[in-house]
């Protein structure tokens, strides 16, 4: 595979297709207390989510563009005769400004994407570029797999409270919703790179159930074959249960994984935060065979 994939932590990607697709992964740190730890090196979500309820601070920052430079130096002593380096949204981190300051001096080509979102809305469409790569693609068409895989792509959630995106300064124009946040359980979404309001609810069950259905509606409207991701921090029996049920409701669906959000993101928007990342596949229509179902489960109501 000539053209190589780079992305950062913030994608989330399972190991098994970090390892299956040579994908390469740059860690963001956080800082918790004045300690500056890596990203699934140093630091757990656990331990993140512990940190935030007990009102430690904890900062994130993105990584050096001396840390790009390196790692596009060794992929092109390894062989590679091109790089797409896919980050998280530029609105939310320096990150992509960082690699596209290493892309400057690389020794080969590098093509730096804003995905303009975050999590396995990003990491699926670094598997995509993969594949193509893998196929013996250039850098032109592994560029144009990952921004086709990217445009239909989007990622709703919930947040327990609003706080942690107000500290953090990512809130954006969710921040209209703050004078309610004691009443309501808000609905977000990433679009065009910022964290947007979608709707607001009463409880956090309704919530949940909600972002099922609009998931449902941008699956069915899209008409294609889609991958799924349940993200959360903390909340696994919870995105569990969403993960058996969107089995049933989307049979578009070829895979629907739970993927815990890491200590970067967990930092912003707290525990007990769940999140659906939709990622259509752009060449495969919904009509072929659908994955199996899983169990229902039902919906409980809670404050």
């Amino acid at each position: 595979m000539s053209v190589r994939i780079v992305t950062d932590s913030t994608a989330y990607l399972p190991a098994d297709l970090v390892r299956e697709h040579g994908i390469h992964v740059v860690p963001l740190h956080v800082v918790v207390g004045g300690d500056e730890l890596v990203e699934g090196a140093d630091i757990t979500a656990q331990e993140v989510a512990a940190a935030l309820r007990q009102y430690t601070i904890v900062t994130t920052s993105r990584p050096a563009p001396e840390v790009f430079r390196e790692t596009y130096r060794r992929l092109a002593d390894e062989g590679a005769t091109a790089i797409v380096s896919v980050h998280l949204s530029g609105q939310m981190s320096g990150t992509v400004e960082a690699a596209r300051i290493a892309a400057a001096d690389a020794p080969v080509p590098v093509e730096v994407v804003d995905s303009e979102t975050i999590g396995m809305a990003m990491g699926y469409a670094a598997v995509s570029g993969s594949r193509v790569a893998a196929a013996g693609a250039g850098l032109r068409e592994v560029r144009t797999a990952i921004d086709a895989r990217l445009e239909p792509s989007g990622i709703l959630f919930y947040v327990h409270t609003l706080e942690h995106l107000r500290r953090g300064g990512r809130i954006g124009a969710a921040s209209a919703l703050l004078g309610s946040a004691l009443a309501i359980k808000p609905i977000l979404a990433v679009r065009g790179g910022r964290i947007v309001p979608v709707e607001k609810v009463r409880t956090a069950a309704r919530a949940i159930a909600r972002i099922e259905a609009l998931v449902v509606e941008k699956v069915r409207a899209g008409g294609l074959a889609v991958d799924l991701a349940v993200h959360h921090l903390d909340a696994g029996e919870r995105a569990e249960q969403v993960a058996e049920r969107l089995r049933t409701s989307v049979p578009e669906a070829r895979e629907v994984r739970v993927v815990e959000l890491g200590a970067v993101v967990g930092a912003h928007v707290g525990p007990s935060t769940l999140a659906i990342a939709v990622s259509p596949r752009p060449d495969e229509p919904a009509g072929c065979e659908p994955q199996d179902a899983g169990g229902n489960a039902t919906v409980e109501d809670e404050p």
